[in-house]
């Protein structure tokens, strides 16, 4: 019951709440990397998760490295990984993200190529990665505007099911993909959404931060 009340609280309050918040342009810095966040785009220093999942990624050895991160938002950690020399491609749904990620990587002195894209789709064929990293919506609703997909997965989880399908094809031999995912979300059903499709799921790390335990999982393509 009281996963149930938090959960209704994300989704009745948090969200209108950080919509009210973004309805300006804000300007953030984190760690010394500086950002500009329009108006539609997510702001990493309103959640919990994404900064828990950059913390993991810097103790990564990454030098030339490639690596993606789907939905990208305001492009903190593809400037943060890129930072410590990995190869980075950045992508997300929404074009008005796509030009803070570009924007945001001028701004910082790192290069990053940037795609609009719904997960893989418009990424150049032959493009495969070390290291794939996502934090991924959600919530089971369908988007309707372009700043939705930011939040909501279909209320089929349809996001999981296009992710998954679509995965292994872009791993490079002993590639991963590393995914964050708070306790209010659906974790059994994405993991079983991941194993459908011959991946291998596997938590690795967990952490309570403040009322809310986010989960860090690892997800590799099965051997054969």
């Amino acid at each position: 019951m009281f996963k149930k009340l938090k959960q209704l609280s994300s989704y009745y309050f948090l969200i209108p709440l950080t919509k009210w918040y973004l309805s300006k342009p804000r300007k953030w810095n984190k760690n010394g990397i500086l950002l500009e966040i329009p108006v539609g785009v997510f702001h990493p220093g309103l959640f919990f998760s994404t900064n828990y999942l950059l913390q993991y990624l810097l103790s990564f050895e990454l030098k030339n490295q490639s690596v993606l991160e789907l939905g990208a938002g305001s492009g903190l950690i593809s400037i943060a990984l890129a930072k410590k020399g990995a190869n980075l491609m950045s992508t997300d749904i929404s074009m008005v993200a796509c030009k803070a990620i570009q924007r945001n990587g001028e701004i910082n002195k790192v290069k990053l190529s940037v795609y609009q894209s719904d997960l893989f789709d418009k990424l150049p064929n032959e493009a495969r990665f070390d290291l794939i990293v996502i934090n991924p919506p959600y919530y089971p609703s369908d988007p309707v505007t372009e700043a939705d997909h930011a939040w909501f997965c279909g209320n089929d989880f349809n996001y999981f099911k296009k992710l998954f399908m679509n995965l292994q094809p872009r791993l490079l031999q002993n590639g991963k993909c590393i995914m964050v995912l708070s306790e209010d979300c659906v974790i059994d059903l994405i993991a079983s959404i991941a194993m459908e499709h011959n991946l291998v799921w596997k938590q690795i790390n967990k952490k309570k931060i403040f009322w809310e335990w986010n989960y860090l999982f690892e997800i590799t393509a099965k051997e054969i």
